[in-house]
């Protein structure tokens, strides 16, 4: 996976330390639902058991590098 230094910073902060490697793929590989945002950024979605919550990754236009990830408490799917 390629990473935003946004990313990679947001990422030290407690509330998204928890956030697995393996459940950001799966957001990658198996979106519940998929957007795209108006300035050509993806959003994707996927269901996280552990938590039970939905998890919410951004990637940049390309498609393939990680913007953002968190939890997103507003989700319906």
């Amino acid at each position: 996976m390629k990473f935003t230094q946004y990313f990679l910073h947001t990422r030290l902060r407690p509330d998204r330390a928890a956030i697995k490697d393996e459940w950001i793929q799966s957001a990658l590989d198996h979106p519940i639902k998929t957007t795209l945002q108006s300035d050509g950024r993806i959003r994707k979605w996927t269901w996280v058991p552990e938590e039970n919550k939905f998890l919410r990754i951004v990637l940049l236009e390309d498609g393939e590098t990680l913007h953002n990830a968190f939890f997103d408490r507003d989700f319906i799917p």
